[in-house]
């Protein structure tokens, strides 16, 4: 029967798992009915593979609902034909739910919500679902979208019933962290402006929850983003609202963050003196820190030795310290887990940077051609990192067998349909 390419396409737009998916399509279906589906990784293997050909009843709802489109948009065949073979109880089931929905008088009597721990874990499930899809692929646009969405679903969750001032708190943490990982696709992808609205939302959000932890993150973020932005001295002042709160000083691990963000902004800004220091100190913060402290699920998913020296290799790279970059650099891909392909892909291209400016050209391109091919053509900031290794490459070595083989490759790998 053939996949169904166009919805394959759709999912990798949108940086989903089947996983996550399937649980996307279980909450379209609670909006719509009120009661939770039951999809599952299977059901959406059977909508790729081709199994499944006319999606009906509720699985054609929810996929609508999810991709905001007609189903025949999402590579279908018209449901039309096969409508009349769906199982008339099922369907009767559902349109009845969704009757009652829609006809229920918004003045009519009901029985008080109470939004509880339930709906705050539903958030965090989430928040971990656009976590590890931001790690596997970065800075794409869906996942800022995705994330901006879940925040405003998460504040109209307020309005739906009484809630005790720890839960608001709790859900107004959500609704700040959504709106900060819709923040750091944005930074990832270049989209400054973009980002820069997502995070004067998040630290409204932030400051109505009081969670020191998310308001950490935000600030951060922030910092890091004035740093690519080539604004040292704002970098360094966001950086700092992040140092200053009291978690860094109960937490050596956040204190360890703060410490190795600042030493890459100092080295954007060239001081070679402080970047250095501040990479002592994070790494001293780093071995007195307890690593089975409960932390966030967005700090234990990325900050560990492996993003030190990430870090590290960032700011060596602008101080001109190749040899010191590509020490930290290999270390970084030595210890990098298995999920994070966009750290490594971008670590790589710096070590590949840090290699040519050495002058061990072949190196450098072998390890250039070794960036996996999907974030080499579709992650923003990688593809500005081999597009000024290319041009580097010109100036150091021009008319070589290397940059033969780089120019070869390149035009190859435009050619190569995603």
């Amino acid at each position: 029967m053939g996949d169904n390419d166009v919805l394959r396409r759709r999912l990798a737009d949108l940086g989903l798992t089947q996983d996550e998916l399937a649980g996307q399509m279980n909450d379209a279906l609670e909006a719509l009915t009120g009661r939770c589906g039951d999809f599952s990784a299977r059901t959406v293997r059977n909508l790729l593979n081709g199994t499944t050909r006319r999606p009906i009843g509720r699985t054609r709802a929810a996929l609508e609902r999810v991709f905001a489109c007609p189903l025949t948009d999402l590579g279908f065949a018209s449901p039309s034909t096969a409508a009349s073979r769906e199982d008339p109880v099922l369907r009767r089931t559902f349109i009845a739910g969704i009757t009652a929905a829609v006809a229920t008088p918004t003045n009519a009597p009901t029985t008080p919500r109470r939004i509880g721990t339930s709906d705050v874990e539903r958030l965090q499930r989430k928040f971990a679902e656009i976590i590890a899809s931001d790690h596997r692929h970065g800075g794409q646009l869906g996942i800022e979208e995705q994330a901006a969405a879940m925040s405003g679903r998460a504040l109209a969750l307020q309005e739906t019933g009484s809630a005790s001032q720890r839960v608001r708190g709790q859900v107004y943490a959500s609704a700040a962290a959504f709106r900060s990982s819709a923040m750091w696709a944005a930074i990832d992808g270049r989209r400054f402006d973009d980002a820069i609205g997502h995070m004067r939302e998040a630290q409204a959000l932030a400051e109505m929850s009081g969670d020191p932890f998310i308001k950490f993150r935000i600030w951060s973020h922030a910092g890091t983003m004035y740093r690519h932005m080539g604004r040292p001295a704002d970098a360094a002042a966001a950086n700092t609202v992040a140092r200053g709160l009291s978690l860094t000083r109960r937490d050596p691990m956040f204190a360890s963050l703060g410490l190795a963000r600042h030493a890459a902004i100092h080295g954007a800004a060239g001081d070679r003196v402080a970047a250095r220091r501040c990479f002592d100190q994070a790494q001293d913060a780093m071995n007195r820190a307890d690593p089975h402290a409960q932390r966030p699920v967005w700090m234990n998913a990325f900050y560990d030795q492996a993003e030190l020296d990430s870090l590290a290799l960032s700011a060596y790279l602008s101080l001109g310290d190749f040899a010191r970059a590509e020490f930290h650099g290999h270390r970084c891909l030595a210890g990098l887990r298995p999920h994070m392909h966009r750290s490594k892909a971008i670590a790589t291209a710096r070590v590949a940077r840090a290699q040519l400016e050495q002058g061990d050209v072949e190196p450098a391109v072998a390890t250039a051609m070794s960036v996996p091919a999907d974030q080499a053509a579709l992650h923003p900031r990688v593809v500005g990192m081999l597009r000024t290794f290319g041009t580097r490459l010109d100036v150091i070595a021009p008319n070589t067998a290397p940059t033969h083989t780089w120019t070869q490759y390149v035009r190859d790998t435009r050619r190569t349909p995603a």
